[in-house]
C-alpha cells in the first residue's frame, strides 16, 4: 500500500529544498519564546509568491513539504481527508517538532460529504486533578510559567486522532501512522525555517536531559537538509498505531508520562489520562457579505473572528481599498473590541459561562460598532500577554474526491511547548496551561481537570449552505486577525486564494487577555508589514495608532477553495513557512 511506505527519498528531498528557495530565505512566523522579528520572511509582495495549486480529485495544505506529501500519497491509496489529516499531522509533528506533536492538542471542523453537514471537534485536555492556585501562592508564583511542568496540561492529539479515525476514517491507524514511523526511523531532511527555529532553541533545549537527547545532535540543532531521527517517537507512533488511543491514555506512554512528572515536579496522576476524553461540539457561525462563515465556539478564540467580521461589514470595504488607512483603522479598532470581549468572556464553557450566541448575534455588533471613531484610535486597550503573542501551531487542510473536508489546527502552544520531554517517549508535553488566569475572579482561572483558554482555531466558509473555502492562519493572537484579513481579501477585494494569503498583513499587539493581564496605555501597537505604504502608515499615526514596521510575526496561512462550477479545487499556502499545497 502506498501509504506505508518510506517518504525518506530523494525525490522528496528535491522538493523540500526546491520549495523552500522557490519562497525565499527567513524565518517563520509562529516563534519559539523571544526569535528574532527580524528573521521573518518578507511578505505581502505585490505579485504573488506563486500560483495556486489547482486539482480535481483532492488537495492537501501545510507548512511542511514532506507532511503534505504524506498526506496527497494516503489521499491516491485511497484514504479520505481525514486519514490524510492525521497522517499530514503525526508526520508534521516529527519533521515540525517545536509546532505541534502528540504532547499537544487539536481541534478540527469537519464537512461530512454524505450527511451534508458540519462537525466540530475540541480534542483539548485539561488541567492536573491535583494542580491548583493555591500551589501557585505557595510558590509565590503570581502567573504560570511557560517553561516546566506548571504549564502542562493532558495531551488531547492522540483522542482527536481516534475520535476522528472512528467517526469518519476509512484507514487504520496503523496504516496512516506508517509513513511517519518510517521517517522517524530512517531519517528527514531538516527544511530551512525550522532549521532556524531549532538552532534557536538549542541552547533551552540543552537544559533538559531527556529533551536534549531527543532533538539535539551534539548539543545542537540540525543544519539545514541535515537527516534526523527520532526513533523513540517512532516507536510511540508504533505504540498507538497497535494499541489505539489506549496506548498513550492508559498504556506505556501514559504511565512513563506520570513517572516523569513524579520525578520532575509535575501534578499529573494516571487518572488526568484515563479520565480524558475530547468533544464533539456544534460549530458556530455569522454571516458576511453572501458566505457563512464558521468557527468553534470557546474555549477556543474563534468567535472573535466573527465578532471582528459582524463590526466590519457595515462599511463598504472594497470602496476604501486594501490596505488603506481607513480600512485598516476599521480593522484595528473591530479587533479591540473583540479583544475585550474575549479576555472577559471566553474560558472552558464546561465550567463557565460563555454567552456566545449574544457575542456573534448582529444586533450586539451594531450596539458595538457606535464606539468605533472613524477618525481616532481607542486608546483603553489592555495589552497582549508576552507568551500569547509567540503561539507555536501548524495548521493543515485537506478536501478529498468525495469532497469531503478537514480543518485541521494541533499545537504545542508555544516553541517546543514546555520544553520538557518525558523520558525516551520522543516527543515534548505542551504548555498550554500557561494560558490560565491566577486571578479568582475570571471565568479562564486555572482549576482542576478544567480546559484553558485556547488559541488554535481552525475555520471554513460555506456557501449556499455548501463548503467553499478550507482556511485557518495560525500564530498566537493572530489568528483571528488573520482569518479576518484573509476573507476580506477574498471577498471584499477578490483575490485569489494565493494571493489572499500573499497580501501584506497586519497585527495588532497590546488587547486584554484571558490571562488577565491589565490594560496597556496607549492602545497598544499596530505592526504592519513592508509593502503597507507609508502614506498609510503616517495616516494611521495621525489617527493616533503607534505604528511599527514589521517587529511580530504575521501569521501562518494554509487554504482550499473549492470551485464548484468548475468541479476543482484551488489550493493556497503560506509565503512565510516552508510549506506546499500539493494536489491530483
Amino acid at each position: 500500500m502506498r501509504a506505508t511506505r518510506s517518504f525518506c527519498f530523494l525525490g522528496i528531498l528535491i522538493l523540500t529544498f526546491g520549495l523552500s528557495i522557490m519562497a525565499g530565505f527567513g524565518s517563520a512566523d509562529d516563534k519559539p519564546p523571544s526569535f528574532p522579528a527580524t528573521y521573518d520572511r518578507p511578505a505581502g509582495n505585490p505579485r504573488k509568491s506563486r500560483s495556486a495549486v489547482v486539482a480535481k480529485h483532492g488537495i492537501v495544505a501545510t507548512s511542511e513539504p514532506l507532511a503534505a506529501q504524506v498526506g496527497l500519497d494516503v489521499l491516491q491509496s485511497g484514504g479520505n481527508a481525514v486519514d490524510a489529516a492525521i497522517a499530514t499531522n503525526a508526520m508534521l509533528g516529527l519533521v515540525e517538532p517545536m509546532s505541534n506533536g502528540i504532547g499537544g492538542d487539536l481541534f478540527v471542523i469537519y464537512w461530512d460529504s454524505k450527511s451534508k453537514k458540519l462537525y466540530g471537534l475540541n480534542a483539548s485536555g485539561r488541567s492536573p486533578y491535583a494542580l491548583n492556585r493555591e500551589v501557585f501562592a505557595e510558590k509565590e508564583l503570581t502567573m504560570i510559567p511557560s517553561q516546566g511542568p506548571l504549564a502542562w496540561s493532558v495531551p488531547g492529539c492522540v483522542d482527536g486522532w481516534h475520535e476522528l479515525s472512528e467517526r469518519f476514517g476509512t484507514m487504520d491507524l496503523s496504516q496512516v501512522l506508517a509513513p511517519a514511523i518510517s521517517c522517524a526511523n530512517e531519517g528527514f531532511p531538516v527544511s530551512e525555517l525550522i532549521s532556524m527555529y531549532w538552532q534557536h532553541a538549542a541552547p533551552t533545549l540543552a537544559e533538559y536531559p531527556d529533551t536534549a537527547q531527543t532533538y539535539l545532535i551534539d548539543g545542537r540543532g540540525p543544519e539545514f537538509g541535515e537527516l534526523f531521527k527520532n526513533p523513540n517517537l517512532a516507536r510511540s507512533y508504533q505504540l498507538i498505531a497497535e494499541g489505539g488511543r489506549d496506548a498513550f491514555y492508559n498504556g506505556e506512554i501514559a504511565h512513563a508520562i506520570v513517572t516523569y512528572s513524579e520525578a520532575n515536579g509535575g501534578y499529573f496522576s494516571l487518572k488526568d489520562f484515563t479520565d480524558h476524553e475530547s468533544e464533539w461540539v456544534e460549530p458556530v457561525s455569522t454571516s458576511y457579505r453572501g458566505y457563512d462563515i464558521w468557527e468553534l465556539p470557546p474555549n477556543g478564540q474563534g468567535i472573535a473572528a466573527l465578532e471582528m467580521l459582524n463590526l466590519l461589514e457595515s462599511y463598504n470595504i472594497k470602496e476604501m481599498g486594501h490596505n488603506s488607512a481607513e480600512y485598516l483603522h476599521l480593522f484595528v479598532e473591530a479587533k479591540k473590541l473583540a479583544f475585550a470581549d474575549r479576555a472577559r468572556y471566553y474560558a472552558d464553557p464546561a465550567m463557565a459561562e460563555v454567552p456566545v450566541a449574544g457575542l456573534i448575534s448582529k444586533e450586539y455588533a451594531a450596539r458595538q460598532r457606535k464606539r468605533i471613531d472613524p477618525n481616532k484610535a481607542a486608546a483603553d486597550v489592555p495589552p497582549g500577554d508576552p507568551i500569547l503573542q509567540e503561539g507555536d501551531t501548524i495548521y493543515l487542510c485537506v478536501v478529498d474526491k468525495e469532497g469531503n473536508c478537514c480543518s485541521f489546527i494541533q499545537s504545542n502552544y508555544a516553541g517546543f511547548g514546555s520544553m520538557m520531554v518525558p523520558g525516551q517517549v520522543g516527543f515534548v508535553l505542551q504548555n498550554r496551561g500557561a494560558l490560565f488566569s491566577l486571578d479568582e475572579e475570571h471565568p479562564n482561572r486555572l482549576e482542576p481537570h478544567k480546559r484553558p483558554f485556547h488559541t488554535i482555531i481552525p475555520a471554513m466558509a460555506t456557501k449556499d449552505g455548501e463548503p467553499w473555502l478550507v482556511f485557518g492562519v495560525m500564530g498566537g493572537d493572530m489568528q483571528p486577525q488573520g482569518h479576518v484579513q484573509v476573507l476580506v481579501n477574498m471577498i471584499d477585494f477578490g483575490m485569489d486564494v494565493q494571493s489572499a494569503g500573499d497580501a501584506a498583513r497586519v497585527r495588532h499587539t497590546g488587547s486584554a487577555q484571558p490571562t488577565g493581564t491589565p490594560m496597556q496605555e496607549g492602545g497598544g501597537h499596530v505592526h504592519v508589514e513592508s509593502t503597507v505604504t507609508d502614506d498609510v502608515v503616517e495616516s494611521l499615526k495621525q489617527r493616533g495608532h503607534n505604528v511599527i514596521r514589521g517587529g511580530s510575526s504575521f501569521g501562518g496561512y494554509q487554504a482550499i477553495m473549492i470551485n464548484r462550477e468548475y468541479g476543482t479545487l484551488s489550493g493556497g499556502t503560506e509565503p512565510r513557512k516552508d510549506g506546499a499545497a500539493v494536489g491530483y
